[in-house]
């Protein structure tokens, strides 16, 4: 790997800015950012307005045009650099996931070194990927079909994996022709956001065709509203999703929703406990739970419950727990007060309701224990809404009727663990449980860039993220395309 130039963020420009044909003060002025950790500010941040997206969406337009007739390895060399870019100061932006997100620094590099630059790897092949194929016809002509871009391509992503779940739909819609309009999480839009469009600006990507215009749910709205934005792609919450999906709708406007998730892994009685606990606290408790994907509910078979509660417990118990930027931790802060106090109510609401706390349970500013419930009542907060904390339910299950009905009997579809010797097993009963996702001897949290990602029920619209055939698809229309030699004759 070769050294960095400079800095990516060293230059004081973007502070106070958004991106959006330069770094230009938006029309929502300014505010910090705040590492949750300490309660420091880190940087001046420029917001957007719904005023900004209408001449931002102009702007991307015209430049997707010449974007889009661009050879195909002119847009893959640019995708190129921005790996590059990506590993060259994987250093510098994990120290921004670390302070700004609250990443711990092992989640911060599979962010930059494992995902970012991968992603753009892939979409760099994406743009040389066939986009089309030829179809019979009973007419003398030339028949095909073929992927166009789709123009403006709308990014709205939350805080909890800010550089993953921005460039998984970024890297492919630039490489497929279009333009991106991105809002990220204003928590995050540092390592969210501002990275993003240092990066791409110094890949060489033309002028106009990313916009970073980090602000509030009217900027989002004005994305869905704005008739320019033809695409939308959003990661976040199932009640945002809907508001988000209902609006577009009505614009017949096409949406890919990546939403909550209240994911089961369910471990069957042939496992070897010890080792099993370590795979199920890594997916409740890695990045203090705030991942959609995590370790929701622990369906353990009856016959080794009480067994893994107890060693679960203790491993939790176990795990450090501070800033990730000035200790070597294992659980860092959760992203916000409002955020901690939504985590302590369910606790708390499902102690009140019958659950017992193993461990746990506790926070310190923002620092909230691991914790482990054992007893959860199925209609206790823990067990049945999503919880976006480090915090792992236990609930046992006599048969593997049970566990099918436990583990599906959730609106959500997102991913699903099952961990067994017998991996014919786990295969069957996988099949039995609705999910976009399924790992067999596996947590519930993986993620790859060449691997279809989406859920399904309240999780999402399936697998819109992921792998050169979904990318196509959600970045891309169809067009019919004839060609005949001569005129046809008509009766007319």
């Amino acid at each position: 790997m070769s050294a960095p130039a400079g800095p990516l963020l060293g230059a004081v420009r973007w502070q106070g800015r958004i991106f959006s044909g330069g770094w230009v003060p938006g029309s929502g002025g300014e505010y910090d950012s705040v590492e949750p950790a300490t309660g420091q500010v880190l940087a001046r941040v420029g917001a957007a307005s719904a005023a900004d997206v209408p001449q931002a969406a102009e702007t991307a337009r015209r430049a997707q045009q010449e974007w889009a007739a661009l050879p195909y390895d002119q847009r893959a060399r640019v995708l190129r650099r921005a790996a590059r870019l990506f590993e060259d100061h994987a250093d510098e932006i994990d120290e921004w996931l670390v302070r700004e997100s609250g990443a711990t620094r092992p989640f911060a590099r599979f962010q930059t070194g494992a995902v970012a630059a991968e992603e753009c790897h892939e979409a760099a092949a994406l743009a040389a990927h066939p986009y089309g194929e030829l179809l019979r016809s009973n007419q003398p002509r030339l028949s095909m079909a073929r992927r166009v871009p789709a123009g403006v391509v709308g990014v709205i992503s939350p805080f909890n994996a800010p550089i993953i779940l921005s460039i998984r739909a970024i890297a492919p819609a630039l490489a497929l022709g279009n333009a991106v309009l991105m809002k990220p999480d204003p928590r995050t839009a540092v390592c969210g956001g501002v990275v993003l469009a240092r990066i791409f600006e110094e890949a060489g990507l033309p002028e106009g065709l990313f916009h970073l215009l980090p602000g509030g749910a009217d900027v989002g709205g004005a994305f869905v509203a704005d008739p320019l934005v033809r695409v939308i792609a959003f990661t976040g919450s199932t009640r945002a999703g809907r508001q988000i999906a209902a609006a577009a709708g009505e614009r017949l406007k096409r949406v890919h929703l990546e939403l909550g998730g209240n994911s089961a892994l369910v471990v069957l009685d042939d496992v070897d406990v010890e080792q099993t606990v370590s795979v199920g606290a890594f997916g409740s408790f890695n990045h203090s739970g705030q991942i959609c994907m995590a370790t929701s509910r622990h369906l353990v078979a009856e016959k080794i419950a009480a067994d893994y509660a107890a060693a679960l417990a203790e491993h939790a118990a176990r795990l450090p727990v501070g800033d990730p930027a000035r200790a070597d931790v294992a659980v860092g802060p959760i992203i916000d007060a409002g955020q901690r106090d939504r985590i302590h109510e369910i606790v708390t609401s499902s102690v009140d309701a019958g659950a017992k706390l193993a461990t746990g349970g506790t926070f310190e500013g923002l620092f909230y224990s691991p914790t482990v419930l054992t007893d959860v009542p199925l209609t206790a907060p823990a067990y049945a809404q999503e919880i976006f904390g480090p915090v792992a339910p236990v609930v046992p299950f006599s048969t593997v009727d049970e566990a099918v009905r436990l583990a599906g009997g959730t609106e959500y579809g997102l991913s699903l663990g099952i961990l067994t010797r017998d991996v014919t097993r786990g295969l069957a009963l996988a099949e039995r449980i609705p999910s976009g996702l399924v790992h067999i001897n596996d947590q519930t949290v993986n993620d790859e860039a060449l691997a279809p990602f989406g859920g399904v029920g309240d999780s999402g619209t399936g697998s819109r993220h992921g792998g050169a055939r979904a990318n196509l698809e959600a970045f891309t229309e169809t067009q019919w395309v004839t060609v005949r030699g001569d005129l046809p004759q008509y009766p007319f």
